[in-house]
């Protein structure tokens, strides 16, 4: 690993990861940058290199590759940090707590939302404790919901300057996906996206049971459920087929990322029933398309986009229809201004170079 790195970017791997150090190697000086990650390198495909390091293997390897972080730490003039999900990282952050004031927290939202999850076990109270310390001190928040950053500020105590950045390609839309790409009148009926995954957190149930009115209407409902929890998943399904019968469509094998696109543009209403900041890859892809999207309106995603000017439906008032046309167009232009890969460009350089 390169001494003297500018930025180094601590992170698990997950299906960001990669793009993004596929980026960072095409937009900017990748001499500057230093990857220091965490996770199966086989599920998420990375090039190692040196300056791209996964920390795993056996016990030796993995505490040389801690001991490494703490050294980066220290050198790098900036540490972006993607997610505060490892705990172990929490800790090396509690311990080198002189570190803060120069590291940015990239909040993934779940991240975040782990203040709501924390039980009454020991353990529990010794990582929030941790990550309360850490959270309050560092000294810059990235995220592009502002609301996320209130919710850090009124949970965690969280002191750090606010960036506005879109973070990752996942929320870039791409041009070619435009609502004229994507008709919604090549079918008879609506065709309806359930959450976007296995995990409970979609409230699937009570998504079904708004639906429950106009289950003899012309409706197909679609619910991925590939990845996640599959006891949810079960449940579900079940529940699904009972009230719906073959209008219910569980989706429980992985669809490559083309095929998925290809499947959104089929789409004519997504509903998104979480309680949490989620799905926010899938909203902006749909919303581009100029689909029309269900999402609850106490939720911080909803004022950010409403503060764009995008029209959106609230599940409290469920009924399966579309957006007027023009609507939907206005959605469009809004999203594929927002989010495109310039603003993204933009938003990480001023980062970097501040």
């Amino acid at each position: 690993m390169k001494g003297n790195v500018v930025i180094l970017h601590v992170a698990g791997l997950d299906k960001f990861i990669p793009p993004f150090v596929k980026l960072i190697k095409e937009e900017f000086e990748e001499e500057k940058h230093q990857f220091w990650l965490t996770g199966s390198v086989e599920k998420y495909p990375v090039e190692q290199s040196e300056s791209v390091h996964v920390c795993g293997g056996a016990i030796w390897r993995k505490l040389a590759g801690y001991a490494e972080l703490v050294k980066q730490l220290h050198s790098a003039r900036k540490v972006m940090l993607h997610g505060l999900f490892n705990i172990r990282v929490v800790l090396v952050l509690a311990l080198c707590p002189w570190v803060l004031p120069k590291c940015y927290w990239v909040i993934w939202g779940g991240d975040l939302y782990q203040f709501r999850k924390a039980d009454n076990t020991w353990q529990s109270h010794i990582k929030e404790a941790l990550r309360r310390f850490v959270i309050r001190r560092v000294g810059h928040l990235v995220t592009y919901i502002e609301g996320d950053v209130e919710l850090a500020r009124q949970w965690y105590g969280a002191k750090g300057i606010y960036h506005e950045c879109i973070m990752y390609l996942s929320n870039v839309v791409d041009p070619k996906m435009t609502a004229e790409s994507a008709p919604a009148s090549d079918h008879d009926g609506l065709n309806i996206l359930l959450g976007n995954s296995a995990d409970p957190s979609n409230n699937h149930i009570e998504a079904l049971e708004r639906l429950l009115p106009f289950k003899d209407q012309a409706i197909k409902i679609y619910a991925p459920l590939s990845y996640g929890d599959q006891n949810h998943a079960k449940k579900v399904i079940s529940q699904g087929r009972a009230w719906f019968g073959d209008k219910f469509v569980p989706m429980t094998d992985f669809m490559p990322f083309e095929q998925y696109l290809e499947f959104l543009k089929s789409l004519d209403i997504a509903i998104f029933n979480h309680q949490r900041q989620q799905a926010m890859g899938n909203t902006i892809t749909l919303l581009g398309m100029g689909k029309t999207v269900f999402m609850r309106s106490d939720v911080s995603q909803w004022r950010f986009l409403k503060g764009l000017g995008i029209k959106l439906n609230d599940v409290e008032k469920l009924e399966p229809c579309r957006i007027a046309r023009d609507e939907a167009d206005e959605n469009a232009r809004v999203v594929q201004s927002y989010f495109s890969k310039a603003t993204l460009i933009k938003q990480l350089a001023d980062i970097f170079e501040g």
